[in-house]
């Protein structure tokens, strides 16, 4: 009987830190690199594969789910909504990332030498900013953002063509039809990559546990034990809010998450739990148009785990230089990192910038990053999770918000893309109005 997914990839998980921490232990720290640099072959394969997908895939989806609602009045209302939760649940991560730091102050208990404060990081904290966030969310070339999977571009440029689909009418049913056979076409792809997850499971973790070793967490454990416990208590807030939503069926929509989370946790990519996610989210009962709506969005404006970071990396540093925040001052950084954050997505090793940005700001030195570089992997792991968690329960929120919430399948064939059995008969049209479809769907 084949082995369920989330138990290969925990496999991969186990063997990756063993062999990792093998070769850590008995090859020479030069060889250890190198060996790591090997394993890492497999999780940047199939991080390859995973981007290869990723823009047609949110494309077509998200242009189906646009016309399937058939009205650009309804789609602005769900876009309204989306950013309500969005903008709740971020400020809510920020919050209890600052709460948990003042409380437990992990920084004053930092018993390290500390970087000297002249010391560069090598982060371009300049190149976040608000102006230049705005700019980029306007593709120069569709092209080009797909080509670098820039999500929040590829969701606007998706946004006006679907405009234009809803605007021709009837003469635009046939790119309808087109699309909807395309994005089955890519889900099924998408069903060959997961196939080698568990192989990029164990590359990656093999290659940071050879490269790193496991010391470095009891170096750093209080720190990482303290944001990760308070990682758990954002879970337990986030399936709360769930619950408010729609009931005891919040526990079932985390089973349902098991393995995107699980793929997020230990790639540390949210772009490799992408398509999984919108499968799970579909076979849990959210219609292809909403959930293909709110994810990607939401892996720009709802990273709810690394906003918390945000907040408790920025209160640790400066804790751990003795500067004192006002609460004046914390507030003040909360209205920053809400805003700047949304830049994140388009960021290489965003958290880190924002965090540098951060800093300058409140003349904290920039050096201290320098603190939560070594372990910023390991952080990132739990982050990546809770992003995952966040975004699937704010898209089967929405759904419900909307009175389109299905009941679950646990049909593991191809995904549906959301579609009644009228629709998987019929190809997709553009007359598809919200009003004029069944709750159930």
């Amino acid at each position: 009987m084949k082995s369920p997914l989330t138990l290969r990839i925990l496999i991969g998980m186990l063997l990756g830190i063993s062999v990792g921490y093998a070769c850590h232990t008995w090859l020479p720290a030069n060889e250890a690199a190198r060996a790591g640099g090997y394993f890492s072959l497999l999780a940047e394969l199939f991080l390859r594969l995973i981007k290869m997908i990723i823009a047609p895939l949110v494309f077509c989806t998200l242009v189906i789910g646009v016309t399937k609602i058939g009205d650009v009045r309804a789609a602005g209302r769900i876009g309204l909504r989306t950013l309500a939760w969005f903008l709740a649940a971020g400020f809510l991560s920020l919050a209890l990332g600052a709460g948990l730091a003042n409380w437990l102050k992990p920084g004053a208990a930092l018993d390290l030498p500390l970087p000297p404060a002249d010391v560069t990081t090598g982060l371009n904290a300049g190149g976040l900013s608000l102006n230049q966030f705005v700019v980029h969310l306007v593709p120069s070339s569709i092209v080009a953002a797909m080509s670098s999977n820039e999500i929040l571009q590829i969701v606007v440029f998706a946004a006006f063509f679907s405009a234009g689909l809803l605007a021709l009418g009837e003469k635009g049913e046939s790119i309808v039809r087109l699309l909807d056979q395309t994005s089955h076409v890519m889900l099924r792809v998408t069903s060959y990559v997961m196939a080698a997850a568990p192989l990029a499971v164990f590359g990656a973790l093999a290659n940071v546990v050879a490269t790193r070793g496991l010391s470095v967490l009891v170096t750093y454990g209080r720190f990482m034990g303290e944001f990760y416990g308070g990682l758990l208590l954002l879970w337990t807030l986030i399936v709360l809010a769930g619950g408010v939503m729609f009931g005891r069926r919040v526990f079932s929509l985390v089973r349902y998450m098991r393995v995107p989370m699980l793929l997020g946790f230990s790639t540390a990519s949210s772009e490799s739990a992408y398509p999984k996610t919108l499968e799970q989210l579909e076979r849990f009962g959210v219609p292809t148009r909403i959930a293909s709506f709110v994810l990607p969005i939401g892996y720009s404006f709802n990273l709810d785990g690394t906003m918390m970071y945000c907040t408790f990396a920025t209160l640790f540093i400066a804790q751990a230089y003795g500067v004192h925040l006002s609460f004046a001052e914390q507030l003040s950084m909360l209205a920053i990192l809400m805003l700047t954050s949304k830049g994140m997505a388009a960021v290489p090793r965003a958290s880190l910038v924002v965090i540098a940005a951060t800093l300058s700001q409140f003349n904290i030195p920039e050096a201290g990053l320098l603190l939560v570089m070594g372990v910023d992997h390991f952080l990132d792991m739990g982050r990546t999770a809770t992003n995952v968690l966040g975004n699937a329960v704010a898209s089967a929120a929405v759904a419900k918000w909307e009175g389109v919430l299905a009941p679950a399948t646990h049909d593991d064939s191809t995904p549906s893309l959301g579609l009644t059995p009228d629709e998987l008969r019929e190809p997709a049209g553009l007359g598809l109005a919200l009003e004029s479809e069944p709750n159930h769907v």
